[in-house]
């Protein structure tokens, strides 16, 4: 764990690297529901990349490379960084021409080894049903669009009122039941948070709360941190925002403060997994995260290889742990073998620092 104050740029460094990081530390030992059987072929506990098994999801590719889901955040990162800013037309057609044609509807198959339930549906009405986009979303109740906000994140992380607008509308591009949106545009919220540089902790959710409040954050303003009763007047309607409640924002906060109270313990930590879930669900994998980036905040070495050996759908949850920890931590938190080991690091890192720029440049 670092001492050094990040600066911003370290931050938008730290978290874009560290969702990367994240996706390829499980490329291996994804999706083992079985403990036993991910100790067996993986041994006692995960500490880098490794290859996949053969005949399991990912067969065939190698240790250090990227599942679909970073090579679709490496495609929003590209976008942003080409077109100094969210062109939805712009991210779209490279989803079009640069994924879509690579994939035929199966799931065992595609760029990074797999496609998701979530892409997959969006790729047949896309592709099959020929619909525009803004009509291809699906009820898939996964991570896979916050897995990609971290790029997001990043470029309007000084702008947080435009960060939860083009989180919102880009994760309508695939997902469109409202629950799911409402906690990947939260997460998103928190992580903008942190990469100004704001902790993670028991007041995170009143900041954003206070955002909400201004009309800043597309969030109805019913409950309220300090349990106030809410306003009757007509200034109550004028804080309604897109969605019908503000909970998603306000668990972060619940699940840090139990991170961090010594009479609550998870031990060891990677059984947060079975605590709040193995599964894919945004329910299970957003707690998962929360916790274990509360738990241990800059220590992303920890953090991330705590979601790693909880198996299950460990690649969501190292993912966005991973951006939560790089942004608290900054890029010099990540050990230099996971930056070393990981593809396309250095264009990586560099796009990065161009968003990170761009941000400042913006603000």
């Amino acid at each position: 764990m670092t001492s050094l104050t990040p600066t911003f740029e370290d931050r938008a460094c730290g978290a874009l690297m560290g969702a990367y990081i994240g996706d390829a530390l499980a490329l291996g030992p994804h999706w083992y529901y079985d403990l036993d059987a991910l100790r067996r072929d993986y041994g006692p506990w995960i500490t880098d990349y490794a290859d996949p098994q053969a005949d399991r999801y990912h067969g065939g590719m190698k240790a250090g490379q990227s599942s679909q889901a970073g090579l679709i955040l490496d495609l929003l990162a590209a976008s942003l960084a080409d077109q100094g800013g969210y062109q939805e037309s712009d991210f779209c057609r490279r989803l079009d021409e640069d994924l879509f044609t690579q994939l035929d509807g199966a799931p065992m198959g595609g760029p990074g080894g797999y496609t998701s339930q979530s892409i997959r549906e969006t790729w047949r009405l896309r592709m099959r049903e020929h619909r525009p986009w803004g009509q291809v979303s699906g009820l898939a109740d996964t991570t896979e669009a916050a897995e990609r906000m971290p790029a997001l994140a990043v470029r309007y992380a000084r702008q947080p009122a435009q960060l939860a607008k083009l989180a919102s509308a880009n994760t309508a591009l695939t997902q469109h039941d409202t629950t799911v949106m409402a906690m990947t545009v939260a997460y998103t919220c928190v992580l903008g948070s942190l990469l100004r540089g704001e902790p993670l902790d028991a007041q995170t959710s009143s900041r954003l709360m206070a955002l909400v409040h201004d009309g800043a954050l597309p969030f109805h303003a019913v409950t309220q941190p300090g349990e106030q009763p809410p306003s009757s007047g007509p200034e109550a309607a004028r804080h309604a925002g897109q969605f019908p409640s503000p909970d998603a924002l306000l668990t972060a906060s619940c699940v840090v403060r139990a991170a961090q109270d010594p009479d609550i313990r998870i031990e060891p930590a990677w059984k947060a997994s079975l605590v709040y879930g193995m599964p894919c669900a945004v329910y299970h994998q957003f707690p998962a995260a929360y916790y274990l980036a509360g738990r241990f905040q800059g220590d992303f070495e920890s953090a991330v290889l705590h979601a790693i050996n909880g198996g299950g759908q460990n690649m969501a949850r190292a993912m966005l742990t991973g951006a939560l920890c790089g942004a608290i931590g900054g890029i010099q938190a990540i050990p230099e073998r996971f930056l070393q080991g990981l593809a396309h690091a250095d264009r990586r890192l560099a796009r990065a620092r161009q968003l990170a720029r761009q941000a400042d440049a913006a603000h």
